[in-house]
């Protein structure tokens, strides 16, 4: 088999629904990310991992992101970071955003995972922990720029200047924050970060630095640093609201039919009551619901395709099912083991999460586990 041949899993032909994730378009978003970097400031490109990569599944992601180059590796959670560990190769450096939780720092050590440290807790036991092997132990230093929600504050950091022996062990590899307003670029927060975070940056000569989110990529040069941390942008979602994407959609949703009916006028279709019939209408029930994601906030708001076309939702989205007005679709386009579109080019995961009152990240990150996947662009021995 090519490398673009489509993989199913046996039981697609079982499945509610099938997510079809495309690892091509997710290295041309790398790649456009990366490119950016290196055009302002020379910048490396990372990779943010988090949640399963925001639920595309880390290990064809990591794969994929790793033959494309990427060496630095971001996720949440310790155990994450432990799965990255054995998918990627021994080169990549894998930081754990939120540090070690108290007692777990070696874990850190034995799986070569670098701690993100976020306040003087986790100083002080990454500090202990490297007394006692005896050496110098490296990571990341999260600094709060003005977010109020994890990192270092600014009385720890005149804690630093005044006692440099604070970081005694520490071997800073980055120094890093977060910005809040990255998606508003007229925001004067943004500004404020960036010039914050130079001042901290004074105090560590030398060690790289990193501060551009998906969004903070687009800020311009004077955000990238020496590395960039696309999440969100890496698996398509719109970096810059309000204006055109430039990044490949890297997921489509279709979901099956499992039942048509006809319904009259005055007919109720759904849980509370919510659609009454306006006439004589074809209904559609297919087999995906909020268990598996689809947001319940979608009811009354959103729709399906067949063949392109729009059919709007029906009636209450249910914890298995959604009701679909498919009343004028010809009866040889839709029958029950037959696929409607929920995420595709008519309506991409930002449309959804428009119609829900909700973000991308969102929507991307609660795609159920009961769906059938479908990887595009695995090389052959995959």
């Amino acid at each position: 088999m090519d490398q673009h041949t489509d993989r199913r899993d046996d039981g697609a032909a079982r499945a509610g629904a099938t997510l079809t994730i495309d690892l091509d378009a997710v290295r041309a978003n790398y790649r456009l990310l990366r490119a950016r970097g290196a055009a302002s400031t020379g910048a490396a490109c990372g990779a943010v991992l988090k949640a399963d990569a925001y639920g595309l599944g880390m290990d064809k992601v990591a794969a994929a992101l790793a033959r494309e180059g990427c060496r630095s590796f971001f996720v949440a959670h310790l155990d994450e970071g432990i799965r990255l560990r054995r998918l990627v190769p021994g080169d990549c450096t894998i930081y754990v955003m939120h540090g070690a939780m108290p007692g777990t720092a070696r874990d850190c050590v034995e799986h070569d995972l670098t701690p993100v440290l976020n306040d003087p807790g986790q100083v002080a036991e990454w500090r202990a922990l490297a007394r006692e092997l005896g050496r110098e132990l490296p990571a990341a230093l999260q600094v709060d720029t003005g977010m109020s929600r994890m990192g270092l504050a600014a009385a720890d950091l005149d804690r630093l200047r005044q006692d440099p022996a604070w970081l005694d062990g520490i071997a800073p590899r980055l120094l890093m924050s977060h910005l809040a307003c990255a998606d508003e670029p007229a925001h004067p927060l943004n500004a404020r970060q960036r010039r914050r975070f130079e001042e901290v940056r004074a105090l560590f000569p030398g060690v790289p630095a990193s501060l551009a989110n998906s969004s903070g990529v687009f800020l311009g040069g004077a955000w990238h640093f020496d590395l960039l941390r696309p999440g969100c942008a890496l698996y398509g979602i719109n970096p810059q609201p309000g204006h055109a994407n430039p990044l490949a959609q890297a997921v489509s949703l279709a979901a099956r039919v499992v039942q048509l009916r006809t319904v009259a006028a005055g007919d109720i279709v759904g849980y509370g009551a919510r659609y009454v019939a306006p006439g004589e209408r074809r209904i559609a029930t297919i087999a995906i619901g909020y268990a598996d994601g689809w947001l319940r906030a979608l009811t009354g708001r959103s729709q399906a395709f067949v063949d392109g076309v729009a059919v709007p939702f029906a009636g209450t989205v249910s914890m298995d099912s959604i009701t679909l007005d498919v009343t004028g679709i010809p009866e040889d386009r839709i029958a029950p083991g037959r696929t409607v579109d929920l995420l595709c080019p008519q309506q991409t995961v930002d449309d959804v999460a428009l119609q829900a009152g909700t973000i991308g990240y969102e929507v991307l990150t609660r795609l159920g586990g009961r769906f059938a996947r479908r990887y595009l662009g695995l090389p052959a021995q995959e």
